[in-house]
């Protein structure tokens, strides 16, 4: 894992609070929208992305967009680092948040990184259901253990953790499966971390527009949405940050469905 940019907060920047957020590779996605929010709330932020993952799935030369994300970022105020982090290696996650932590401690973790390649149960290879497992699952459960145990006494209660999640079943089975156990883990942490002060919820924003979608999809999509329209990144990063914020810490241990009524 490597930091290829970092902005070290000044003494002015104390007080704010830090998040790391995953899988923030893409300045159209749903993680670089989640940090421009928590940016503009007073956050600090940690940003981890992977470049090979990037360039394999969506196609094209890698990009910077990243780090022109942390600049925009830090043109507003915020310290940002930008961690490069294959989360398929078992070492990684806890190295990331010892990185992430450094100087003030991680208070809140982000968890919108996935490996995400569309098959069936028909045609899906065991390399590729294990490396779905070990993103989507394996890593979101060392992240949130070494989360936990950085945890510092003196920020009990104001810890938070949100996880993204999908209720894709059929013909995205590897990734459909490997959610379903995020849930499951993540709903654990808010019983078993509430010790600790740290709150825990899952979050399914139904479908997103971040650029994947023709123009039929977009249209069969947008006609299951009861207000006419489909989500759009900023609609998740709202509702991250309520998540994260002190009122939002009441709301814990829930799968929570905002999705525009897409599900109901």
């Amino acid at each position: 894992m490597t930091s290829t940019s970092r902005v070290p907060p000044s003494s002015a920047r104390a007080e704010r609070p830090l998040a790391l957020v995953t899988g923030a590779g893409r300045r159209s996605g749903i993680g670089a929208a989640i940090a421009r929010e928590l940016a503009a709330q007073g956050w600090d932020l940690a940003l981890s992305h992977w470049s090979a993952y990037d360039t394999r799935v969506h196609g094209g030369p890698p990009t910077r967009d990243t780090e022109e994300l942390a600049e925009e970022l830090r043109a507003r105020g915020a310290a940002v680092q930008v961690l490069q982090s294959d989360l398929a290696d078992p070492a990684v996650p806890a190295e990331l948040l010892r990185q992430a932590g450094q100087p003030a401690p991680v208070r809140a973790l982000v968890l919108s990184h996935a490996e995400s390649v569309d098959s069936s149960i028909l045609d899906t290879s065991v390399e590729s259901f294990d490396r779905h497992f070990a993103v989507n699952a394996r890593a979101s459960w060392l992240l949130v253990k070494a989360f936990a145990e950085q945890f510092p006494e003196n920020l009990r209660g104001l810890g938070r953790i949100v996880a993204l999640t999908s209720d894709h079943t059929a013909y995205n089975m590897p990734y459909g499966a490997s959610k379903g156990a995020l849930d499951r883990m993540v709903l654990a942490a808010a019983r078993e971390l509430g010790q600790l002060g740290i709150s825990a919820n899952v979050l399914n924003p139904g479908p997103i527009d971040t650029g994947w979608m023709d123009d039929s999809t977009r249209a069969a999509l947008t006609a299951r949405q009861p207000g006419g329209r489909l989500g759009r990144p900023e609609d998740v990063a709202a509702v991250v940050a309520f998540l994260l914020s002190g009122p939002g810490g009441w709301i814990n241990g829930q799968l929570v469905k905002a999705d525009g009524g897409f599900s109901a």
